[in-house]
């Protein structure tokens, strides 16, 4: 191996406008003295095991089997959870904004106030989910299911939730406002406090059987474009259209 003077590797970082390539070789009293390059740490966070508080952010989690994990106020902002088993999993307080969820399993899980805004989610498993003050702000999640999840001071604004389903679910102080709804099932889902509706795309929601006596901001349009039935309770002021029932999709 040549033996490099001082000079030489100067002369060499001069020619390779300062630029050295990794790992390094120095000349010290004639020996060689190897420098590795160091692991960035970006790829060393996404290397550690799933716990309480770990940092994920960015990391690839594809098709991986991680039911029964505890990721309690972890940073899994912007992970790619595609296809991945979460289910029965605790994520309380976890970050799961702008996280893609596609065909994730999330089943059983406790999500107790967890942010999943901006996530995608299409095809989703929420359920029997417990998410209770979680946070689904401007989250694309159609076609997810929420059958049997308690959802209790839980904010969907400007959520796309197109066919979601909430057959069963638990709801109560939980916001719809601006939501997407079109074509969502709440067959068998109690509404056991308030629930927000304002200015919520209601076109085709399924929600015969419903006591939506306690929902607030529901429009005489909205219930229009719904499908509900002669179960069906309205609040104060709103009447049934004479488009009711509709037919099965």
């Amino acid at each position: 191996m040549k033996a490099w003077t001082l000079r030489q590797l100067w002369l060499r970082c001069r020619r390779s406008r300062g630029r050295l390539l990794l790992p390094v070789v120095a000349v010290a009293a004639g020996l060689f003295i190897l420098v590795p390059s160091k692991p960035s740490s970006a790829v060393g966070k996404c290397k550690s095991e799933a716990a309480q508080g770990v940092d994920w952010s960015q990391c690839k989690k594809r098709l991986l089997m991680l039911n029964g994990s505890v990721f309690d106020g972890a940073n899994l902002s912007g992970v790619d959870f595609g296809m991945t088993d979460l289910s029965g999993s605790s994520l309380k307080s976890a970050n799961l904004t702008k996280a893609s969820l596609m065909r994730a399993s999330l089943a059983r899980s406790d999500a107790t106030g967890a942010n999943f805004e901006k996530t995608e989610g299409h095809r989703a498993d929420f359920s029997g989910i417990r998410a209770d003050r979680a946070i689904f702000l401007s989250a694309e999640i159609q076609r997810a299911n929420f059958t049997g999840a308690q959802l209790h001071g839980v904010d969907f604004t400007k959520a796309e939730l197109g066919r979601a389903i909430f057959y069963k679910a638990e709801i109560g102080d939980t916001r719809f406002s601006m939501t997407n709804l079109s074509r969502a099932t709440f067959h068998n889902a109690t509404f056991d406090g308030p629930v927000d509706f304002d200015n919520a795309f209601m076109f085709l929601t399924r929600i015969e059987g419903l006591d939506l006596t306690k929902a607030t901001g529901l429009k005489q349009d909205q219930v229009a474009l719904a499908c509900g039935d002669q179960h069906t309770k309205l609040p104060q002021g709103l009447s049934v259209p004479d488009s009711w029932p509709c037919d099965d999709d």
